[in-house]
């Protein structure tokens, strides 16, 4: 009989508690070459820096293919029609409500207070964002030159031209196809690259906490469940008024039937932490218990599990406020504004599966000048927000694909409504 391999997700939550341990014994020696050189900024540093940089080395790659890729997809821009647009606006504005929300619980509940980081040397990033006007922000994401926006890592120029390029192979019908054909392989080329780095997250992680409390002490602790609170928080308020209020007020549906229909797509969300993964069985759900037509779910479901992050836009927005707390960042109106419009346009290209969210964060950390060394204390317990953020994430796309069923006539009201076949049933 053989024995299970431990997964990736064990793996990261070990490095996280063995890492938080050996900091705080760390921390405890008294200062000198064996504790500050050797160990602090010796063997912590190297392999956390490793790590840190290799998801840093994805982030432009990653970002460009994936939304380009994400747009072509779509197809024939003109045969989309008011379904298209509708499912687009839903899932953007859905994402850019949470992302505030989150901002807002950042802001009142202070989830980074007490954690005093600036002692943690941070990677040197750009502070333009947070000194540039908001109106100037927005003409700048427009690049002037393609290849010097991909070289300097302006992300907000990247996703623009993304877009763009999405965009324009699909108006280029079969011309297209080829080029269509060779981002989904780079995309999948990328994907297997983000799998390499991830399989040295729990190496990473362990050099990043043991920094951390090597340097902080046990002090992390507190504000590091005060993060995950937070999110959760917001997760809920999104899950419970929002999206019922959304249902409600669009369609008049139950949303409790919703969600007892919709429970084994939730679970499968939260267990793999992968809204890809959950993909076939929203579909079935969504066709066969909630009575939405074959042709809307086959659209707005792989189309949301691309485009609909509002968990992920949850977390980025406490993320900010957290680290920007720990190192005595003030958090301006037009920081604020930048998070908003940065990880709405980026949710685009979240990739859906576990841990892409961390990489996306890079961006957003990148585009107001946050020190990305913060994402090495989120990255431990990321897991345990991983899964949580993935549930709200997926629902949120059965409940746009109901909405528009609903609106479109393309709903069958009494498939909903039954409950019978529910009753200790299976879905298949």
């Amino acid at each position: 009989m053989s024995k299970k391999k431990m997964s990736l997700t064990t793996k990261i939550l070990v490095a996280l508690l063995l890492g938080s341990i050996t900091g705080i014994i760390v921390f405890q020696l008294p200062d000198g070459v064996f504790k500050d050189t050797i160990l602090i900024n010796g063997v912590f540093q190297l392999v956390g820096q490793l790590f840190l940089r290799g998801i840093m080395m994805l982030v432009v790659p990653l970002v460009f293919i994936s939304l380009a890729n994400g747009a072509a997809s779509m197809g024939d821009i003109k045969k989309l029609g008011r379904v298209g647009g509708k499912t687009v606006a839903f899932y953007l504005s859905t994402t850019a409500i949470a992302i505030t929300i989150a901002l807002c619980l950042g802001y009142f509940l202070k989830p980074g207070a007490g954690l005093n980081l600036e002692m943690v040397k941070a990677v040197k990033t750009t502070t333009a964002a947070t000194k540039t006007p908001l109106v100037q922000t927005l003409y700048e994401m427009v690049p002037k030159n393609i290849t010097l926006a991909m070289s300097d890592g302006n992300m907000l120029q990247i996703i623009i031209v993304a877009v763009l390029v999405g965009i324009g192979l699909s108006l280029l019908g079969k011309k297209g196809e080829s080029l269509i054909n060779l981002l989904e392989n780079l995309n999948d080329l990328i994907m297997k690259l983000v799998d390499i780095v991830m399989n040295f997250a729990p190496i990473g992680v362990f050099g990043l906490i043991a920094k951390t409390f090597a340097t902080v002490g046990y002090v992390a602790m507190i504000p590091l469940m005060k993060y995950i609170l937070t999110i959760y928080l917001g997760l809920i308020l999104v899950s419970i008024l929002g999206y019922a209020s959304l249902l409600k007020g669009f369609t008049g549906l139950s949303i409790k039937k919703f969600y007892k229909k919709f429970f084994p797509a939730m679970s499968v969300a939260f267990s793999t932490a992968s809204s890809n993964a959950t993909v076939p069985v929203n579909l079935d759900i969504c066709e066969k218990k909630l009575g939405v037509s074959k042709g809307i779910a086959a659209f707005t479901i792989p189309l949301g599990a691309t485009v609909n992050m509002n968990g992920t836009a949850i977390m980025q927005g406490v993320a900010t406020f957290f680290v920007a707390q720990a190192y005595g960042i003030p958090v301006t109106l037009g920081m604020m504004a930048t998070v908003v419009l940065t990880s709405t346009i980026a949710s685009i290209g979240t990739a859906g599966v576990p841990g892409a969210s961390i990489i996306m964060l890079s961006m957003v950390f990148q585009s107001v000048g946050l020190p990305l060394e913060g994402i090495g204390l989120i990255m431990g317990v990321d897991r345990l927000v991983d899964m949580g953020r993935t549930v709200v994430n997926i629902t949120g796309d059965a409940i746009c694909t109901v909405i528009i069923a609903k609106q479109e006539k393309e709903l069958d009201v009494d498939v909903f409504n039954n409950m019978k076949d529910d009753e200790g049933g299976k879905v298949a």
